[in-house]
């Protein structure tokens, strides 16, 4: 049966979880309430604050403050959604903040901004030919986009790009393209091998159009997820910076961005070999090999959560113990802002995710709970300890 959702009874079960009272029954019935409709979720742990209490208080004031706005505007909803949160503050070891709208990107694109807002990224890329020749991929027309050799090159209806060659397609002669991603941008391509490829924001891959008799070598910069087509007769080969990837048939997903201090090869599935001019590195399933791009260049390897890797792929922002820093450089690339820091601004460490889909204005909102500042003006974001 369906609970009943009063605004009496969500009281009711938020008193109990604020006084540490409440029955998993209870627990459950209120978490059902609160997670309905939500798609945007981030989790900061107690540790970041001098004490719980401290940061408590800091978040209580901020949710009064939004609280006694809500109520001029008559909206209850809201009001109850931000009591929520300082529930979730004190029922549980981390700091969760959740938002009760839910977005789509479409209807994101067609809702005006306020003053210094930033729309989240979206579909967008350029294909370079052979011939230096450049392609919009951004628009929605479909079918045919262009031919290379006896390959065609053709746009589907979700948006991706698949290489189809003809008969009798290979060649000595290896023609190239080049997909670009700039930032505050995504994409997918389909390669003649039937290589699955995501592309994040400020990521490129050159590839040869159809793959020689010898091997299937790409490269790439950035951050790309690739589910290569099995064939153990033709090697795989993806060259990322100073390292090389060799698969047979496999999914994983490299980070190469030249602002990171390493590349980082995570494996989904099957076995992948990462090569450097002077190691060699096998990784199974639920592993990540980093390479750090100082001199040394050694290849280090540890286990890690695969979903929160691949979180981009599907729409998400996952950190686990992520430094601000580092939140801030995904920020940059997915919304195309430039990251300044005013001051001595602490290096804290999140854990959470949030839908890619909300406005920036929304995930720096959630990131303030925490008594850090933020500012934005025509497309920049100064960051401070306020």
């Amino acid at each position: 049966m369906q609970p009943n959702f009063t605004e009496e009874r969500i009281k009711e079960l938020a008193a109990k979880w604020l006084n540490k009272n409440i029955t998993p029954a209870e627990q459950k019935e209120f978490a059902e309430w609160y997670n309905r409709d939500q798609d945007a979720v981030v989790e900061i742990p107690s540790e970041f604050a001098a004490s719980e209490e401290v940061l408590k208080n800091r978040i209580l004031s901020k949710v009064n403050h939004d609280i006694r706005n809500d109520r001029k505007r008559s909206k209850p909803k809201a009001w109850l959604s931000a009591a929520a949160s300082i529930i979730l503050v004190a029922g549980i070891g981390g700091y969760y903040f959740q938002h009760q709208r839910f977005h789509k990107e479409n209807v994101a694109k067609q809702t005006a901004l306020p003053i210094n807002d930033v729309l989240p990224g979206c579909s967008k890329a350029t294909l370079t030919l052979s011939g230096g020749v450049k392609i919009n991929l951004n628009s929605n027309k479909l079918g045919l986009v262009a031919n290379q050799g006896k390959t065609q090159l053709k746009k589907n209806s979700e948006g991706q790009v698949i290489y189809e060659p003809q008969a009798n397609n290979q060649s000595s002669a290896l023609i190239y393209n080049t997909i670009t991603v700039p930032k505050g941008g995504r994409y997918q391509v389909i390669l003649s091998d039937s290589t699955k490829v995501w592309l994040n924001s400020a990521s490129s891959i050159t590839f040869p159009v159809a793959f020689s008799k010898v091997e299937r070598r790409v490269s790439i910069t950035g951050e790309v997820y690739l589910e290569v087509a099995k064939n153990k007769h033709l090697p795989f080969r993806v060259v990322a910076g100073k390292q090389t990837v060799e698969v047979l048939g496999t999914h994983f997903n490299i980070n190469a961005y030249p602002d990171e201090p390493s590349i980082k090869t995570t494996l989904a599935e099957g076995k992948v070999k990462v090569i450097t001019n002077n190691q060699t590195a096998i990784l199974a399933p639920q592993q990540q090999a980093e390479l750090s791009n100082d001199e040394a260049g050694k290849i280090m390897i540890h286990p890690v959560d695969v979903d929160n890797v691949l979180a981009w792929k599907s729409g998400v922002f996952q950190f686990d113990k992520a430094e601000i820093s580092f939140i801030m450089r995904e920020i940059s690339r997915w919304y195309d802002v430039q990251i300044k820091f005013e001051g001595d601004v602490p290096n804290r460490k999140f854990t959470g995710s949030i839908s890619r889909n909300v406005n920036l204005s929304e995930f720096l909102n959630m990131l303030s709970y925490t008594g850090l500042g933020f500012k934005t003006y025509d497309h920049v974001v100064i960051v401070s300890d306020k």
